[in-house]
C-alpha cells in the first residue's frame, strides 16, 4: 500500500464555519447590505458557496454591484477569515517527514477552496490537490478521487487512507475507491454505509494513526 494520506478540507483541515460567519459579516458591511440578505446568504451559503450563488443574491435583492465582484469578495473575506490550526499543520509536516504522500480533496469551487488552502499554509504541505470544481463533478464520484492520486503522482491502485467528516462523500466515496477511511464523527451515519476503518474526534487523531502505520 501507497502511503497515500488524501485528506478532506472544509470540516476536517479547515474550520469553514467560523469563517463564513466572519466572511458573510465583512462582506454585508462592505456592500451596506440590508439584514435579510445578510440572513439569505448565511442560509445559502451554509453547506457550499458558488459564483451562481451570488448572481442569485444579486437578483434576489436587486443588488446594483455586478456579481462578479461580490464572488470575488466573497472569496477574499473567506480566505482572510479561514483558518487551520497549528497542531494539524505540524502533524501534514510529521506526515511528509516519515515519506507520506499527502492530498487534499475537496468539493467547492476551484478559486475559493485553492484560496483557502493558500491562505492556511495547507498549499505549502501537500502534493496535489483535486477540487470538485475542476471537473465538475463531486465526492464521492470515484473520478475526483482518482483525480486527486493522479495530482499527488500515484495510482489508486496501490491504496491509501482517507480522511474527512462527511460519511457518504469521504468516507463511502473512499471505500469505492479502494481506500482505507477515517472518519471525523460529528455528522449522522447513514444507513447501510460501510463503517469507516477508524472514527475519531480530530483531525489530529486521524494524523496520529497514519504515522502509526509507518513506524
Amino acid at each position: 500500500m501507497y502511503r497515500l494520506a488524501l485528506f478532506d478540507l472544509d470540516g476536517t483541515l479547515a474550520d469553514r464555519q467560523s469563517a463564513l460567519s466572519d466572511a458573510v459579516t465583512g462582506l454585508c458591511h462592505a456592500y451596506a447590505l440590508a439584514p435579510d440578505a445578510e440572513q439569505w446568504l448565511r442560509i445559502e451559503l451554509v453547506d457550499r458557496a458558488n459564483a451562481v450563488d451570488f448572481v442569485r443574491l444579486r437578483e434576489v435583492f436587486d443588488l446594483e454591484v455586478p456579481a462578479t465582484r461580490l464572488w470575488q469578495e466573497y472569496v477574499d473575506l473567506m480566505a482572510a477569515a479561514v483558518t487551520c490550526r497549528p497542531e494539524v499543520l505540524e502533524g501534514l509536516a510529521r506526515l511528509r517527514a516519515a515519506a507520506w504522500t499527502i492530498g487534499v480533496i475537496t468539493n467547492g469551487a476551484s478559486d475559493i477552496q485553492r484560496a483557502k488552502l493558500a491562505a492556511t499554509g495547507l498549499l505549502d504541505l501537500v502534493d496535489g490537490v483535486a477540487v470538485s470544481g475542476d471537473l465538475e463533478i463531486r465526492k464521492p464520484d470515484l473520478r475526483l478521487f482518482e483525480l486527486a492520486a493522479f495530482r499527488c503522482g500515484v495510482d489508486l491502485a496501490g491504496g491509501g487512507w482517507m480522511v474527512g467528516d462527511n460519511p457518504a462523500g469521504d468516507i463511502g466515496g473512499a471505500h469505492e475507491a479502494g481506500l482505507r477511511t477515517i472518519w471525523l464523527r460529528g455528522r449522522p451515519w447513514p444507513a447501510g454505509l460501510p463503517a469507516a476503518h477508524h472514527a475519531v474526534e480530530d483531525v489530529t487523531d486521524a494524523i496520529a494513526i497514519l504515522l502509526n502505520e509507518t513506524e
